[in-house]
Parts: structure tokens; C-alpha cells; sequence
């Protein structure tokens, strides 16, 4: 439907008319436009007064359409933020209060004839005096054009080199960015913003091309790694262009521990369940600050937006309520928000469409509604599962690092280089026809970088045949095979890199409590047999380790299993600690690390020149899918992997706890530097650490003493 207003119906009609268009503008900013003149009129869902309160993370969007700072804008979000209402304020403003000319492109010329007969028309009704502001007559108020009493023009254009090209124009938007489908190269000619901007070159910095529009392009590299903490995928469309700009994301502040952070779906936490909305019902966001971990309820969602702040990249937002840090030099305000912050969108839905699209995916390996939901509803890239590559064993052998302890296997001498500050041995129990305790050491650096040092097996015992000779270990029947680990992993030692006669003591080590029937009995027995029958407490530096059900858990959280039974017969009396560690959540950490190559980066993984061939094999012997980390073959050797997440994982054990960002500026004595009394660190020959049994104050010989 047109909005056609009466014609002039007398001279001073047409002089107040033409009045319109030399009335000064009115300074005020687009959000402010929309509160003060946006109506608003959805029966059944609002009908009032815009309220920036509801949508406060497009104020800031809204106020850089008329900035003098930049000359382009691009906005990412997923469905349900309001993201097309801009357009309207925008709209209100350029008519209303700064009159100038601004174009719209639609993905077709169709889309285009629907949106100005529908959105457009209903918008125009809604406001009281917007029809008025319109000149009369079909050349200056029709289904591509409209043009206002004060000279002002709206064209409504669809991505065609002939419709773009050409024109003189201090303001564009193209809605959709990544629904065009050769947006990123028009008519062979650039990207559609490129050809956008040229459009608003004559009007310098009082020029703005703005786009908009959820991911829709596939993530390109799957083993990409950020460069900067707000950098986007490698994609085309809508990111490749938020990667131009100075990349804003929304932040909150947890109501708890107050420190800021960018909500995510990937830190929504509910519970494994085959029923999606029991699953969804539950959710809640996760604080990921590791000293935290308060879960916020979605009731929180409105408080935390409207305290919410847009962050730059680069930028810190300080408990002051400060930016400080070093934000990109760009003319492009680019802003990124995530799906948890949409105000038209529950959580409870978000999780929903995504556990549905992943149960229908795992079914029949359909990705479509996966990808809907991944894009769509959290504002995410997708990566087609058919790109997602696997890390080959070739790459990581070629980053292996030669410290002076061999060159092969067979000859290696392994030692301590001068960067590791202590030592996490982690053991693989198996069973079977390959029975043995696997194990692997790890140096731990600063920044908990990890350096593989050893990997060994312990498979003969020291029961005898009747030839008299040691047969296989078996852990899940024989308790007495466990003592090997106390002279061969709890007590070892390594030499130091530097020719000096010094050793380095394993700090701690977590073994596997899981497996074959019997397995995890007689390692809780072991457990208590170190605590009750050592002195030299080696049950405090032994930490069974056993994987998490709930994928939904936290990365790490120490427990005291409890059988039905609860007798002196059963293996699990809430007596013996165990290590819960999220394999996925851990995994998928280790993965990112094995990645790295900065060090003190967040953690990088170093390994010897010596590490055989089928070292590599088994750190990439699994691969991520959405159902979690699996062998694609389904019997490949994967104890290496496993060893050194159990090593990640043990970074965050209580007896270690180096997570804090400060930890390394003044760590214990057994992490300190190998020159500086490093407590872990003693010459051959002489007293090993933990060799001494802590020390027991008798109360009665001091009370004696005392009297």
C-alpha cells in the first residue's frame, strides 16, 4: 500500500511545506530520535513508545550511524535482536531530524517491492507525522522511491551493478549481507559494502554505508587460531568484513564475581539429556571465570544487557567502568553479538533448536537444520563438517624441538631442559592382552607451557613364573602390581639439560581409575595403601583421575565416589578423592594448545626430537564431531593423547592450582626457577624431595617442653 497524502490545498500549505526542507536539523542522536519519536504497534506482543531498555546494545550502533569517526559500519547478530529496526530509526532520523538521502539494498528486487509494501507501509502508518513529511505524486512516493518535503530521499535498490552503480549518496544499507549471494563480488566488479562506500566517497566523513546480517558463510580453516581475542573466523561475507573494523563485542559483567565477559552459547550449561526440552528448561550461563563458575539464571538476561558494554578489540572494561587498552586505527565500527544477548529470544529456545538440529544431525546426517541454528538463533559461522580437517602427525613432528637428551628413541637420554620449573608424570592403566602402565612425564613451564620429557611402560611385574621369570602386569587382578608405580613414576627423577649433576623429582601423578572390571577397585586400594602404610605421604601427590559423564560439567572438579554398598568390602566408600576431568571440555583445550607456538601463550605443547613416529599418531588419533572427541577408525592407539589432557587437566588440581593469570609472578618453591632453590630440584647423590616425611607436632612433648 502507497502512503499518498492530500495535495496542496492553498499557498500556505505549500509555504510550510518548503519550509521543511531549510529547517535547521535537530542535534540529537538516532537512539534518542527513536525514543523520542518511534511508535511502536504490535498488538498482543507492544504497543508504545520505542524503549532503548529493551534493546540497550543498539544504542551505541544506533548513535555511530551519525559519528563523524567512521565512514562505514558493520553489524553481525543472529535473528530475534532488532537488528532491522535500526534501519527504521535510522530512517526516522533522516527524515525527521538530519535530512538527507539514503539508499537500502534488498536481497532482490522482489524482496525489496515485499518490504516496502509490508515493513515499510506498516512502519509509516505507525508514525504520526511521517506520511505528512512525503511530497505528493507517484514520481515521489512509490514502491522503490520516496521522497520527503524536505528534500530527503529513500531508494529501495536490490544488488545489481546497474542499481548501485552510479549514484551520489550520503547514506546506504544493505540488509542481509550474507543472503546475496555474490556479495562479495558484484558483477566481478568488488564486494557489494566495497561498491557501497564508493556511493559515499563525496561526503567524506559525513558519509555512512552500514551492512547487517547473522554469519552465513562457512568457516574457511577450521584450524584457524586468533590472533586477537575478537578477531572472527576466516570466512567471507558479513565476519570478513567485522574483520575490517575495530570489532566490538557486548560484554557483561557476572553478578557475582563482577568480572566482565562475552556471553556465548557455548557457556550455556544443561543437562545430557535425550529429551531436548527437559535439556533446554534447564539451562543456565556459566561464569567462566574458573574462580567463579556461578551459573546465571535467563531471568538475569534484561539487568545484564542493560549493564552491558560494548568492548573494542584490544580494549579492557576495567571495574572503574574505564576502556583502557589499544583499540584498531579503522573507519569501520564493526560490532559482533552473540545469540544469548538477543532480547526477542529466550535461552531456553537457543538450546532447544540446537540440541533438536544435533540429535537430527547424528541421525541422519543432516546439516542444514544444524547449520540454521548454529547461524541463525547463537550468530555464530558454521564449518561444514565436511572441512573439518584432521590434524595430521606430520605437522606436529615437524615443530619438535631438540634439547640435547637424543635424537631416536632407542637413544634417548631424557632430561629437564632449563624452562621447565616441575614435573606431572599421568599413567594409562590397561589391561587385557596389553596389559601395562603406560606412562608419560611432562615438564610444566611458565604460562603452563607443557614439554613432553619421557614416556615409558611398565609391564613386567615382579610375580614369577615358573621358569623364573617376571610375568605381564595385570592391574585389574593382582593389587601388588600397583607398587611398581612407586619406585618407577611417584619416586623417579630426571637429569637436568645442563650437564650439572642435578635431578628434577616428579611434583605429581594422575592415573587413570577407569577401564576393565577391576581396574578401579584395586586403585582405590592402592590409594589408600599409600595413605596408610607411607609415611612419606605419597597418596597426597597420587591423583586418580577418572573422565566426566555430563558434558555440561565443569572442566574439572574433585570428588569422593560412594558405592551402594558402603562396607569395608566396597571400593568406592567416600573415603578416596578422584579427579573428575570434562574429556571434552579438556580435549578441546589441549587441541587449541597443541596448536600454539607462541610460548607463555596460554599454554603451547613442546616435544623431544626422539618422539617415535607413532607419538604423533596417537595425539591425532581422534578427531572433534559434535558428539565429542572420537576415533573416526574406532582402534587406533590413543594413549599419548590421553596422557597429556590428563596433564592439562592436572594443571587445575588444588595440589597445583596454576590457573590464576598471577600464579607465575610468584609461585611456590617447587615451581620457582631451577636456579633459584626450586625445591623439586637436588643433586645426585644427595636427599630426594619427598624422601622426608612431613613432620608431625606431638602435642603432648610440646606441652611438656612448655611447662
Amino acid at each position: 500500500m502507497e502512503i499518498r497524502p492530500p495535495t496542496f490545498r492553498s499557498l500556505e500549505e505549500m509555504i510550510v511545506a518548503a519550509a521543511e526542507s531549510v529547517r535547521p536539523p535537530e542535534r540529537i542522536t538516532v537512539s534518542e530520535a527513536a525514543a523520542k519519536y518511534r511508535k511502536l504497534n504490535n498488538p498482543g506482543s507492544y504497543v508504545g513508545d520505542w524503549k532503548n531498555e529493551k534493546t540497550p546494545y543498539l544504542v551505541e550502533p544506533m548513535d555511530e550511524l551519525t559519528s563523524q569517526h567512521y565512514t562505514g559500519m558493520v553489524f553481525v547478530g543472529p535473528a530475534r535482536t532488532g537488528k532491522s529496526d535500526m534501519f527504521f530509526n535510522w530512517l526516522l532520523h533522516s527524515a525527521r531530524c538530519d535530512p538527507a538521502d539514503i539508499m537500502r539494498i534488498d536481497m532482490t528486487k522482489e524482496v525489496a517491492r515485499e518490504w516496502s509494501m509490508g515493513d515499510l507501509a506498516k512502519f509509516a502508518r505507525n508514525q504520526p507525522d511521517f506520511a505528512e513529511r512525503m511530497l505528493p505524486g507517484r514520481q515521489n512516493d512509490n514502491r522503490f522511491d520516496k521522497t520527503f518535503k524536505s528534500a530527503a530521499r529513500l531508494l529501495l535498490r536490490w544488488p545489481v551493478i546497474t542499481e548501485v552503480s552510479g549514484k551520489t549518496l550520503p547514506r546506504t544499507w544493505t540488509a542481509d549481507y550474507d543472503r546475496i549471494d555474490d556479495a562479495d563480488d558484484l558483477g566481478k566488479e568488488g564486494p557489494l559494502f566495497d561498491l557501497q562506500r564508493k556511493r559515499t566517497t563525496t561526503f567524506k566523513r559525513f558519509g555512512m554505508s552500514v551492512v547487517e546480517s547473522s554469519p552465513g558463510r562457512p568457516i574457511k580453516d577450521t584450524k584457524w587460531q586468533q590472533k586477537t581475542k575478537h578477531q572472527a573466523p576466516p570466512t567471507s561475507g558479513i565476519l570478513a568484513l567485522y574483520n575490517r573494523g575495530d570489532r566490538r563485542r557486548y560484554y557483561w559483567r557476572c553478578p557475582v564475581c563482577k568480572q566482565p565477559f562475552e556471553p556465548d552459547f557455548d557457556l550455556f550449561c544443561y543437562p545430557d539429556s535425550e529429551d531436548a526440552m527437559e535439556a533446554a528448561e534447564m539451562v543456565t550461563m556459566r561464569c567462566p571465570a574458573r574462580e567463579c563458575q556461578f551459573d546465571i539464571e535467563p531471568s538475569f538476561k534484561q539487568e545484564l544487557n542493560v549493564g552491558g558494554r560494548w568492548v573494542k578489540d584490544g580494549m579492557f572494561w576495567m571495574p572503574d567502568g574505564s576502556m583502557q587498552g589499544k583499540q584498531p586505527k579503522t573507519d569501520i565500527a564493526s560490532f559482533w553479538l552473540k545469540g544469548p544477548c538477543a532480547a526477542f529470544q529466550d535461552w531456553k529456545s537457543l538450546v532447544f533448536n540446537y540440541i533438536q538440529a544435533k540429535q537430527e544431525y547424528e541421525s541422519n546426517g543432516e546439516e542444514g537444520p544444524l547449520k540454521k541454528t548454529i547461524t541463525a538463533d547463537q550468530g555464530k559461522p558454521y564449518a561444514p563438517k565436511a572441512l573439518e580437517a584432521t590434524r595430521l602427525p606430520e605437522e606436529l613432528k615437524d615443530r619438535a624441538v631438540d634439547w640435547g637428551c637424543g635424537s631416536t628413541f632407542e637413544d634417548r637420554v631424557p632430561c629437564v631442559p632449563d624452562w621447565v620449573r616441575y614435573l606431572i608424570a599421568t599413567v594409562d592403566v590397561q589391561a587385557g592382552a596389553r596389559a601395562a602402565f603406560v606412562v608419560q612425564v611432562h615438564g610444566i613451564g611458565v604460562g603452563n607451557d607443557i614439554t613432553v620429557i619421557d614416556m615409558f611402560k611398565i609391564r613386567k611385574s615382579l610375580r614369577l613364573d615358573e621358569d623364573g621369570h617376571p610375568l605381564i602386569v595385570a592391574p585389574e587382578s593382582y593389587k601388588e602390581d600397583w607398587d611398581l608405580l612407586i619406585d618407577q613414576v611417584l619416586e623417579r627423577s630426571y637429569p637436568l639439560a645442563d650437564g650439572t649433576g642435578r635431578r628434577m623429582a616428579v611434583k605429581i601423578v594422575g592415573c587413570d581409575s577407569g577401564g576393565k572390571a577391576g581396574v578401579t577397585t584395586n586403585a582405590y586400594d592402592f590409594w589408600r595403601k599409600l595413605r596408610d602404610k607411607h609415611s612419606n605421604n605419597l597418596h597426597e601427590r597420587f591423583v586418580l583421575v577418572k573422565g566426566e559423564p555430563s558434558k555440561s560439567a565443569p572442566p574439572t572438579r574433585l570428588g569422593f565416589p560412594e558405592s551402594e554398598k558402603k562396607d569395608q568390602h566396597s571400593s568406592a566408600r567416600g573415603d578416596v578423592p578422584v579427579f573428575f576431568i570434562n574429556s571434552l571440555l579438556l580435549k578441546d583445550q589441549t587441541f587449541g594448545m597443541l596448536g600454539r607456538t607462541e610460548p607463555g601463550a596460554g599454554g603451547m605443547i613442546l616435544y623431544p626430537k626422539w618422539a617415535p613416529d607413532w607419538f604423533y599418531s596417537q595425539l591425532t588419533a581422534e578427531n572433534r564431531t559434535v558428539k565429542g572427541w572420537e576415533d573416526p577408525k574406532g582402534n587406533r592407539r590413543n594413549e599419548a593423547w590421553d596422557l597429556l589432557y590428563y596433564c592439562v587437566a592436572l594443571i587445575r588440581h588444588r595440589a597445583i592450582g596454576a590457573l590464576r593469570s598471577d600464579w607465575w609472578n610468584n609461585p611456590p618453591g617447587w615451581a620457582k626457577e631451577i636456579d633459584d632453590d626450586n625445591s623439586l630440584v637436588f643433586l645426585e647423590g644427595k636427599a630426594k624431595p619427598f624422601s622426608q616425611p612431613k613432620k608431625k607436632f606431638d602435642l603432648a612433648e610440646l606441652s611438656n617442653s612448655l611447662t
